[in-house]
């Protein structure tokens, strides 16, 4: 079988069983390409890397999630059944029809908000199937099988996942923020809900144009900065 077919700039590197993640960190330190995809595709899970060479920034630089999770979504929306849904949930989580299923994660280095980044990596991790689950025992977690998606191919996710992450970098560095912003605030989970981070709770508003998480409490409305998501690089 051949493997994933990516747009120009993307390179493809198959792990054999390694944590695409780990893979992909590795593969910056050691000085590779921005673009590079490091994948492992299994019955019950896709998983996948993209290395970014951000020339901004940390803090600008941590859009990314908000770009890849928005490819995402572009990706499975057009893949997948008219009639499910998909959300991204601050922290990167991943909600199809409501229930968890998946993540994405960023590491870089340096990990100072500052300071341009070396390297910038965003992992994606996606339940296909998993085997005995019953749908009901655990609402809040799901596959792509048990919501309809029996039909959508990971491979043809992946590459999908890629082309619409490189639509919305370009129309970043055509049009600037306000257009990822928008984007993602329209798929956005939890909005107007409770949510606590760390050790702040509060009302979930929205985020600032920084993506920034507005969090509102019973004294003052607090912004936690979006480089509080980033993964510790190991």
């Amino acid at each position: 079988m051949s493997g994933p077919q990516f747009p120009p700039l993307f390179q493809a590197l198959a792990t054999a069983g390694a944590d695409p993640m780990a893979v992909a960190c590795a593969e910056a330190r050691a000085g590779c390409d921005a673009g590079l995809v490091a994948y492992d595709i299994t019955l019950d899970a896709l998983r996948a890397a993209i290395v970014f060479a951000p020339e901004v920034p940390l803090h600008k630089a941590m859009i990314m999630l908000a770009i890849c999770g928005i490819g995402f979504q572009n990706a499975l929306g057009a893949l997948a059944p008219p009639e499910v849904s998909v959300h991204l949930e601050w922290g990167g989580g991943i909600r199809v029809n409501g229930a968890r299923c998946g993540a994405l994660q960023v590491m870089a280095a340096p990990e100072n908000p500052n300071i341009e980044p070396d390297w910038l990596v965003v992992g994606l991790m996606l339940t296909l199937w998993s085997e005995g689950s019953e749908k009901g025992t655990t609402p809040d977690e799901t596959t792509l099988f048990d919501e309809g998606c029996s039909e959508v191919d990971a491979t043809g996710l992946l590459e999908a996942w890629a082309r619409h992450t490189l639509v919305w970098i370009n129309r970043w560095s055509d049009e600037g923020v306000k257009p990822v912003h928008d984007e993602w605030t329209g798929l956005a989970h939890g909005i107007g809900e409770s949510a606590t981070i760390g050790a702040q709770s509060g009302r979930f508003l929205g985020v600032d144009e920084s993506f920034g998480m507005l969090l509102q409490g019973a004294d003052e409305t607090a912004m936690i900065p979006i480089t509080q998501t980033l993964t510790p690089a190991t």
